[in-house]
């Protein structure tokens, strides 16, 4: 049985996980999506709570466990294109890889500025365990360059008929859109069915991400690992 615990940033009961491989029920989860604190970016706490519907972001070295509704989702099939990016895309703009440089990627997304937000929740914990996930062949990346040059990526978790996206980066002018459709396009080819985008963002929105049910998101993701 977990402990419970009055988390002190916002007065209200919270799960802190301990060593058992266990996280409570999504539907318990706070207003803003937050359902556990503490426990460990093991391998197999990882592989549990992406199955689970669930993703880790770090509040300084406490990693806090999420699973918000609604769920920040695309359809591979619903990908928008924009006229400009079509002829980036025609023109091979920059040059598209998979899998080339993933420790590079998630260290880009880390030293990466985001509007609103200060600092990142990509740490030394979060790099090496994803960076043992990619050995293991569930963590992937996506990267563009220009000139030899890395640009532009992104990384995320491949279970099943569904991808978890992280985080993505960009130097230039629509690198990281470029990875994105490059990406999508691929994993669509690969019988991929989800992409989750966890939380809602102006730019996925401009690339056809739309929010659904976080039941409906549970539903279709149990069904996607079935596969």
């Amino acid at each position: 049985m977990q402990n419970r615990i009055i988390y002190s940033y916002s007065h209200v009961e919270l799960y802190i996980l301990n060593e058992d491989l266990y996280f409570p029920p999504a539907e318990t989860a706070l207003p803003d999506g937050l359902l556990a604190i503490g426990g460990d970016l093991s391998t197999n706490r990882l592989l549990l709570a992406y199955r689970s519907g669930i993703f880790p972001w770090y509040d300084e070295d406490i990693p806090l466990w999420w699973c918000p509704d609604p769920r920040f989702v695309l359809l591979p099939n619903e990908l928008k294109i924009s006229k400009s990016m079509l002829q980036l895309l025609r023109k091979q703009a920059f040059q598209f890889t998979v899998n080339k440089a993933f420790e590079q990627v998630i260290r880009h997304c880390k030293a990466a500025s985001r509007k609103g937000q200060e600092g990142t929740w990509i740490n030394d914990d979060i790099i090496a365990s994803y960076c043992k996930l990619h050995e293991l062949g569930y963590a992937h990346s996506a990267e563009v360059w220009q000139d030899g040059i890395l640009v532009g990526g992104l990384y995320g978790i491949k279970m099943g008929k569904a991808f978890f996206g992280e985080s993505m980066f960009s130097i230039v002018s629509n690198a990281s859109k470029y990875a994105f459709i490059k990406f999508i396009q691929s994993l669509q080819a690969d019988g991929i069915e989800l992409i989750d985008c966890q939380v809602y963002t102006t730019h996925l929105e401009s690339l056809g991400a739309r929010m659904i049910p976080r039941t409906v998101f549970l539903q279709k993701l149990a069904a996607l690992l079935n596969k």
